[in-house]
């Protein structure tokens, strides 16, 4: 695989790897996506906005610069914004690759960071040098302006030139709560909205904070992902229940989806309608009960997105899907490439 270098969300030459439910594997362009579906399948993506959660600024008590990554927050309540985790590092940028990024000053609890309009606190260290939690004084309606005004998308060196919002928000953004691009989505516009219809398949939502995808440190990464919060609309149940009804599938956009959706299943297959906390993480071990398929971007091994394939995929599949990915030169990252995984039912 190789690094996807350009922020074009829909570029007309990306590809789809499918892994059907009789494990054949199977190339075509992403957009014939739509033509996997059946009747009554249920395709659910997530409708979070991405945040500009990257903050440049300094270190108050020692004066060097710094760069602030929120990380993951309470709830999705728009007021609850005072309050987030965060990846601190020192100085540099997004052209640096963040394993290699500086570390932050050595932080305390009582520090001030200063951050453009904000000044933030750190209020304790969660277990890591650089991972700490922030608070932001001053009232909601604050903190949203210094972060629409100072913000930046959080982005990663193997991207030519610095993101902009419209950038990493999908064709069904709506509350900005995720910290990083639900980027499975990237693939939905008006016209695949419309071709799913038209394939009498059915189309849902979830909320869900889509959070950090790499801190840099390795005993970081081994956290991810953090716990994160989700909604579950009325409407996206009773949409699983008819198809549940009716045989059709559940097809997830993106990770964050499958986190959401399999957090708020009941032990019978039904969800648990409105607000949740995704924790813990999925892997082999994990026994799936709402989500039959995945579409998802090309993951690498190692990462927490690649383990939680292995919930949709015995290991030698999946190791021969990502060397079918690595030999025909699939692009990774938020921008690249998709890969669609049928379940065996």
């Amino acid at each position: 695989m190789i690094a996807a270098t350009s922020a074009v969300q829909r570029p007309a030459d990306a590809k789809l790897l499918v892994v059907d439910a009789q494990r054949n594997i199977i190339h075509v362009p992403r957009s014939a996506f739509v033509d996997f579906l059946r009747p009554n399948d249920l395709v659910i993506a997530n409708d979070a906005a991405t945040l500009p959660a990257s903050l440049t600024g300094i270190h108050q008590p020692t004066g060097q610069q710094i760069e602030v990554r929120l990380a993951g927050r309470p709830s999705l309540d728009p007021m609850d914004v005072r309050r987030f985790s965060a990846v601190i590092f020192g100085e540099g940028d997004f052209h640096t690759r963040t394993e290699d990024r500086a570390l932050p000053p050595p932080l305390s609890p009582g520090d001030t960071l200063l951050l453009g309009p904000l000044q933030a606190t750190v209020e304790e260290l969660l277990g890591h040098q650089r991972l700490v939690s922030l608070l932001f004084p001053g009232t909601a309606d604050e903190v949203w302006a210094g972060l629409a005004s100072h913000g930046k998308p959080i982005q990663y060196a193997h991207l030519q030139t610095s993101l902009e919002l419209w950038d990493v928000w999908t064709k069904v953004a709506g509350l900005p709560v995720a910290i990083e691009p639900p980027s499975a989505g990237f693939i939905l516009d008006w016209e695949v909205l419309s071709t799913i219809r038209e394939h009498g398949a059915h189309f849902a939502t979830v909320t869900h904070a889509a959070g950090i995808s790499s801190t840099g440190d390795d005993d970081l990464d081994r956290l991810l992902p953090f716990d994160e919060p989700y909604q579950i609309p009325s409407a996206t149940a009773q949409a699983l229940e008819i198809t549940r009804q009716r045989g059709g599938r559940v097809i997830a956009v993106g990770t964050s989806v499958v986190r959401a959706l399999e957090d708020a299943a009941t032990d019978d297959g039904h969800l648990r309608v409105g607000d949740g906390m995704a924790k813990g993480k999925i892997g082999p071990a994990t026994r799936l009960g709402v989500v039959d398929a995945i579409l998802s971007g090309t993951h690498e091994p190692g990462t927490s997105h690649y383990e939680l394939l292995r919930a949709f995929l015995e290991d030698s599949t999946l190791e021969r899907a990502t060397a079918e990915l690595t030999a025909r030169e699939y692009k990774t990252h938020e921008f690249g490439d998709s890969v669609l995984i049928l379940r065996i039912l």
